[in-house]
């Protein structure tokens, strides 16, 4: 590794061993970075050198700044780091905020200070966000005032945060903090391999896992996914609906559009619709959000609404084909599928338009390689089913945690997803390997959701699983064995699902209760999930099968 420039090495302190690391591959000349790289100067200070500093950078409902205009921002907020909150590089800085310009600002000042970003989004609850505090030692966030109440609540729950500064309103705000400094500052000399970024992820367990990014990843997914695939122009607007928080849309709204100069329209909230007006109103060229919008966006269509549009992306869940087939129909652009994971930061299978074909995730990103093998773990056949395996410049470095050795496998990270390749090298999306449930692009660990009703004293045990649905690809559903004196009925139901509504992020909670006598298990004992998701596959199906003979 190279020298760091870091003061605080507890990143690269928990790093995993290199033996267990994914080989990385920097096959393109574009993805040959120099020794020392700060992120935030190739993305932000560049354009500014260049004199290209009065570009629309970020628009949002509220205001709109140029490069110049971050840039200062940036600055400023960087020097209160430094110079008033003791941030040194290397500090962690939890950040908390729906998508808005000073979110971006923050972020990028973070970075270029030399820090590592922990960002969080603003449906998480205190003990959601005390976990990442306790595990990446954070001692100071910046948050949105109007988030203060969940913030508040997990620095009781985490000792370890010592400082919360809030922007937007209050006493001691950070802009307070701000008008007295400076809007110049000289970034940190970051390693290109110092990490920059700890995304954390639910895994099947239910136990989050910190992916830890350097400076020149954030660089190689623009240069592997964004220049080859979606190939994006300066005179871009890009828009979508997944928070900043979710790497997903780090990449499709912040860093893909910043590498080329483009600007990016920030929405708090983007369901369906509210995207779909905001796409007419901001002329936007570049769409990134999950098929789920892409489906509901459908019927809700008016001439002239996506005119504007050039590129749509669509990642965060599998896309059905039918999904394809009517956004196609429907506006004549082809959806531009993709996989990626936080582990890898961004997508990696995903083909540009003239390579596109239907149903099909695409074909590696250039840059990437990506196989299927079987469970003894060597490479499959094309036409049989099996694990994804994928490697390039990109990896799995999980933050202290013997998970490691499970997603990365002889230099391979193997995700968790189940594929087919076909005979002409185009990978085709099976099901997830795991436990985790996808509703509407969010991923949800099944045994955290469990966690949640277990605390309620009517649940003696209880089992969550995915359920096919045809507007979200798939629901929580929660089947459910009470204790004596409890009998199931709709307004238990609807208690439970509040309960787990104020225990973890609202979008978590079972959208469908099931009362069972009795839950499948193993002869040890063990929870049998995978007959209680063929259980939820058939009630389903049955489902539609009444409704449509009604």
């Amino acid at each position: 590794m190279l020298r760091s420039g870091h003061v605080d090495s507890f990143a690269r302190d928990n790093l995993p061993p290199q033996e267990q690391w994914p080989e990385f591959k920097f096959t393109l000349p574009e993805l040959q970075y120099p020794e020392r790289l700060n992120c935030a100067v190739e993305l932000l200070d560049k354009w500014v050198d260049e004199g290209k500093g009065d570009r629309t950078c970020l628009i949002s409902p509220t205001e709109t700044l140029t490069y110049a205009e971050l840039q200062a921002r940036v600055n400023r907020i960087a020097n209160v780091l430094t110079r008033r909150l003791g941030m040194v590089p290397g500090g962690r800085v939890l950040l908390r905020s729906a998508n808005t310009p000073m979110m971006v600002a923050a972020y990028f000042a973070v970075l270029k200070a030399g820090g590592v970003v922990v960002a969080t989004m603003p449906l998480l609850r205190a003990k959601e966000l005390a976990y990442p505090i306790q595990k990446a030692k954070i001692d100071l966030a910046l948050c949105d005032v109007r988030l203060a109440e969940e913030m508040e609540k997990a620095k009781t729950q985490a000792p370890e945060l010592q400082r919360i500064v809030y922007w937007g309103g209050g006493d001691d705000t950070l802009e307070a903090m701000m008008a007295d400094e400076p809007d110049t500052f000289e970034a940190c000399d970051t390693a290109s391999d110092d990490v920059c970024l700890i995304g954390f992820t639910s895994g099947t367990t239910g136990v989050p896992k910190g992916t830890m990014h350097f400076h020149r990843d954030m660089m190689a997914i623009c240069d592997a996914y964004a220049m080859n695939v979606l190939r994006p122009i300066e005179s871009d607007r890009f828009i979508g609906s997944p928070p900043l928080a979710f790497t997903f849309g780090l990449g499709g709204l912040v860093l893909f559009p910043m590498r080329v100069g483009a600007s990016t329209v920030l929405l708090e909230a983007a369901p369906p619709d509210k995207l779909l007006a905001a796409i007419r109103e901001f002329k936007a060229t570049v769409s990134f959000t999950a098929p789920t919008a892409y489906r509901a966006m459908v019927d809700m269509l008016q001439p002239g609404d996506v005119d504007s549009l050039r590129k749509c992306v669509s990642a965060g869940e599998a896309l059905p084909k039918a999904t394809w087939d009517a956004w196609h129909e429907a506006t004549g652009m082809t959806l531009l599928d993709g996989i990626g994971a936080t582990e890898l930061l961004h997508i990696f299978i995903g083909s540009p338009e003239e390579e596109v074909r239907p149903g099909a995730t695409g074909k590696p990103v250039p840059g990437y390689e990506a196989k299927v093998i079987g469970d003894d773990g060597n490479t499959l056949p094309a036409g049989q089913i099996g694990r994804l395996a994928v490697r390039g410049p990109t990896g799995c470095r999980y933050i202290a945690d013997e998970r490691q050795t499970d997603y990365v496998v002889d230099g391979w990270n193997v995700t968790g997803d189940t594929y087919l390749m076909d005979e002409d090298g185009y990978f085709w999306y099976q099901a997830r390997s795991d436990d985790m449930i996808v509703s509407s692009g969010y991923n949800i660990a099944g045994p955290e959701v469990e966690g949640a009703l277990l605390t309620h004293p009517a649940v003696a045990f209880c089992g969550v699983v995915g359920s096919p649905d045809r507007e979200r690809g798939q629901i929580v559903k929660a089947y459910i064995q009470l204790k004596d004196g409890y009998t199931g009925s709709p307004e238990l139901a609807v208690e439970l699902q509040t309960h787990v509504k104020n225990e973890v992020a609202p979008y978590k909670y079972p959208r469908a209760i099931a009362f069972v006598d009795a839950l499948p298990r193993t002869e040890t004992g063990k929870l049998k999930r995978v007959t209680l998701r063929e259980i939820a596959r058939a009630e389903a199906a049955e489902s539609v099968s009444q409704s449509k003979a009604g």
